[in-house]
């Protein structure tokens, strides 16, 4: 299996944005009130999400197998955790570890970043705290979103 981990543009975007809600509708949103499905959703607008590429905002990773995209991982501030989904097929492959240890690397090299945050959501905290986040406070509920604040911290 041959994988490659790049930044992602705006002309990839919608599909990273397909891959996100695909996989959030099967792991995340059975945990979710339609409230936290529909805040969500809107999250996920492609306008205001290029919208947040323009300003740089928010940047994206993914990797591809061959040419398909099979995990995207995204940044907000450059400290922010936004979006972080892999395709179930390649959960538990290192893939997400590498991913997110391409984001901490190109942010760190850019300003020397020692934080970062997440607001994880429920499924997801057992693999947060496997890449070392620790909670920084109990889970909230928020328009409807779950989640747990967590932190990673570079020594």
């Amino acid at each position: 299996m041959l994988m490659e981990i790049r930044s992602l543009g705006k002309g990839d975007i919608k599909n990273a944005l397909d891959l996100v809600w695909l996989v959030f509708q099967e792991f995340e949103a059975p945990d979710y009130s339609v409230q936290g499905i529909s805040e969500f959703e809107g999250f996920l607008s492609i306008y205001s999400i290029t919208k947040m590429m323009d300003r740089n905002e928010i940047a994206f990773w993914g990797c591809y197998n061959n040419a398909a995209l099979v995990g995207v991982i995204a940044v907000i501030g450059k400290t922010h955790i936004s979006l972080f989904f892999m395709l179930k097929e390649y959960h538990r492959q290192g893939i997400g570890r590498q991913l997110f240890q391409t984001m901490i690397d190109t942010c760190n090299n850019d300003d020397n970043i020692k934080r970062f945050t997440v607001n994880s959501s429920p499924y997801a905290t057992e693999v947060y705290h496997r890449l070392g986040f620790v909670d920084t406070d109990e889970e909230k509920t928020v328009n409807g979103i779950r989640f747990t604040p967590m932190e990673y911290l570079i020594v």
